[in-house]
């Protein structure tokens, strides 16, 4: 599909009209697209294991995350998972309460609460990740092997450059502008 287009719609005026604005067309528009096709995978994904585990993205992400044996601290999740901070703790509270984690002291940071995955939790990783993994082989078998490649360098690409675009300042001129009414 061609990238979305931006068009200039001659205006009859000579006034600032939305006509003189720039069109966008949002079922081409990238980051739409890639929205809606994250949200499909997501939510179909979690229809299988919010069903048969009881959890939810948010705590399937974390699983997600730690099940490699590994310990965070939440804010480490959340920069992993790219959650904002408030769905994580959520997220983390309901785990604790159901004993999918467990939260620790720092040995050098004593405020820095470390999370791990409990045997439980383990136990729903090994289940949930052959899923996953034949849910995504299933998504791409619309796909050739070559495309299957191309679509991770690309993939891999735009991440890298969407970092760069997030960490440099925002513009003055995109900078909210009062109303006036």
């Amino acid at each position: 599909m061609p990238p979305a287009r931006r068009s200039r719609t001659p205006s009859p005026s000579s006034s600032s009209g939305p006509a003189d604005r720039p069109a966008l067309h949002l079922t081409r528009f990238l980051p739409y697209r890639l929205s809606v096709l994250a949200n499909t995978v997501s939510h179909t994904l979690a229809k299988l294991y919010e069903k048969r585990f009881g959890i939810t993205i948010p705590e399937w992400r974390i699983i997600a995350v730690l099940g490699g044996g590994e310990t965070m601290s939440a804010g480490e999740i959340a920069q992993r998972t790219a959650m904002d901070k408030v769905q994580v703790s959520r997220a983390i509270s309901r785990m604790l309460e159901s004993a999918l984690i467990l939260r620790e002291s720092g040995d050098t940071d004593r405020r820095k609460a470390l999370l791990t995955l409990t045997p439980k939790a383990l136990a729903i990783y090994a289940e949930i990740v052959p899923m996953a993994l034949t849910y995504e082989e299933e998504a791409t078998d619309a796909l050739s092997i070559d495309e299957r490649a191309q679509l991770d360098t690309l993939l891999s690409k735009l991440q890298a450059r969407a970092d760069q675009l997030a960490a440099r300042p925002a513009p003055v001129s995109a900078q909210a502008e009062p109303v006036e009414e």
